[in-house]
C-alpha cells in the first residue's frame, strides 16, 4: 500500500487524520515537533486503528533534518502537509514567528519533493484567505481578501507558492483544502483537540471551562452585525474532515484530478454564532458554560461559511455529524482526559 507523509501528524487534525489514512491500509509516516501537540497522542492513534505509524520528531522547517528523513523513509507517494502555526490572534502578535514557520516548511516540503520523487501534496489551507466574503455561503471562486491577520496571509502566500511551483513543475500535483472550522473528537474520546497551553480556539476553551480547568470562556465581541452579535463560522466535524484528506490522496494517487492544481471548500454549509455554539453544548451535554463578553479579537472576522457543493460533487465528500453530537465527542473527549490525569 502507499506510504503517507503527514507532517503535523500528532496535532488535531492530522492525527484523526492519520488514524482514517491507516484504516483504509496506508502506511504513515509522522513529521512533529510535538510545539503543539503530545507524544501520547500516538497512544490514541494505535488504540483506535490498530497501528502505529512511523513517528519523527523533526521541525519542518529544518530542511537539513528533512532530506534525512526522506532517505530514511523511502517511497513516500504523498505529503499531506498540517505543519503550521495557526492562532489568529496569535499571528497579529508575533508575525514573523508565523511566516518563518509557516513558508519555510511548505518551501521545504516543495524542493525536496523532486529530490525524492514524491509528486502529490495536500495542502492544509483555511477560509481565512476569503477575508470577510462579500457573498454568503462562499465558494471557492469567491475572490482573496486583504487576509485580516498574518496567519489568513500565510495560507494565502502558501497557496501562491503551490501554485507558481507546480506551474513551473508540471509532473506534481496538489489539492489545496480550505477548512471552516472542526470542532469535534473521535467517538472513541481517544483522541480529540488538546492544544499546549491556553487554547486559541473555541471548543476547547468551551471543554477545559465546562470541566473547572477554566474558570470563565471569553467571547471576543458581541456587536457583530449577526442576529446575537456574536462571530459566525461554519463548524465542521473534524472526523468528517480527515476523511476529505484521505479522498483527496486516493483522488492524486488515481490520477483522478482535473487540473494539477485544485482546490475545494471543506465545511457543513451552516453557520453558527459563537453564542449558539454555547448554548447548543450546554443543551446536549447538561453542563453549563460561565461566559464573559470581552472585547473583539484583532484579526477576526464577523461571518463566514461555505458552499461546499464542489466538494461534495467532485469529492464525493460530504460532512455528515450533526453539530449536536460533534460537541456530545468534544465533552466526552474532556471528560476522558479528566479520567486519565486522576488515575496518572
Amino acid at each position: 500500500m502507499a506510504k503517507i507523509l503527514v507532517t503535523g501528524g500528532t496535532g488535531y487534525i492530522g492525527s484523526h487524520t492519520v488514524v482514517e489514512l491507516q484504516k483504509v491500509g496506508f502506511d504513515v509516516v509522522i513529521v512533529d515537533n510535538l510545539s503543539n501537540s503530545n507524544i501520547d497522542v500516538l497512544v490514541g492513534i494505535e488504540k483506535i486503528s490498530g497501528k502505529a505509524p512511523a513517528f519523527e520528531n523533526i521541525d519542518c522547517v529544518d530542511y537539513v533534518s528533512m532530506d534525512k528523513m526522506f532517505e530514511k523513509h523511502k517511497d513516500i507517494d504523498a505529503i499531506i502537509h498540517f505543519a503550521a502555526f495557526k492562532a489568529v490572534g496569535e499571528s497579529v502578535e508575533k508575525p514573523l514567528m508565523y511566516y518563518r514557520n509557516n513558508l519555510v516548511s511548505l518551501i521545504n516540503m516543495l524542493q525536496l519533493m523532486p529530490i525524492h520523487k514524491v509528486k502529490n501534496l495536500v495542502f492544509s489551507s483555511s477560509c481565512t484567505v476569503y477575508g470577510q466574503p462579500d457573498e454568503l455561503p462562499v465558494t471557492e471562486n469567491a475572490p482573496i481578501k486583504i487576509a485580516q491577520s498574518p496567519y489568513g496571509n500565510t495560507k494565502q502566500i502558501g497557496e501562491e507558492i503551490i501554485r507558481d511551483t507546480i506551474h513551473a513543475n508540471s509532473n506534481y500535483q496538489s489539492i489545496i483544502l480550505r477548512y471552516f472550522n472542526p470542532i469535534g473528537a473521535h467517538s472513541s474520546a481517544e483522541l480529540g483537540e488538546l492544544p499546549n497551553g491556553v487554547p486559541n480556539n473555541l471548543l476547547p476553551f468551551v471543554t477545559q471551562t465546562a470541566i473547572g480547568l477554566r474558570k470563565q470562556l471569553q467571547v471576543f465581541g458581541n456587536d457583530y452585525n449577526t442576529p446575537d452579535g456574536s462571530c459566525i463560522r461554519d463548524y465542521i466535524n473534524v472526523v468528517d474532515l480527515a476523511k476529505a484528506h484521505v479522498i483527496a490522496v486516493q483522488r492524486m494517487l488515481n490520477n483522478k484530478t482535473k487540473s494539477n492544481v485544485e482546490t475545494f471548500n471543506l465545511g457543513t454549509g451552516t453557520g453558527l454564532s459563537v453564542l449558539e455554539i454555547i448554548e447548543t453544548f450546554e443543551n446536549v451535554n447538561g453542563v453549563k458554560i460561565p461566559f464573559k463578553i470581552v472585547p473583539r479579537r484583532e484579526g477576526d472576522i464577523e461571518k463566514v461559511w461555505a458552499n461546499p457543493t464542489y466538494a461534495n460533487t467532485e469529492l464525493g465528500w460530504t460532512a455528515k455529524e450533526t453539530v449536536e453530537e460533534t460537541l456530545r465527542s468534544s465533552w466526552a473527549w474532556e471528560q476522558n482526559l479528566a479520567k486519565r490525569a486522576k488515575a496518572e
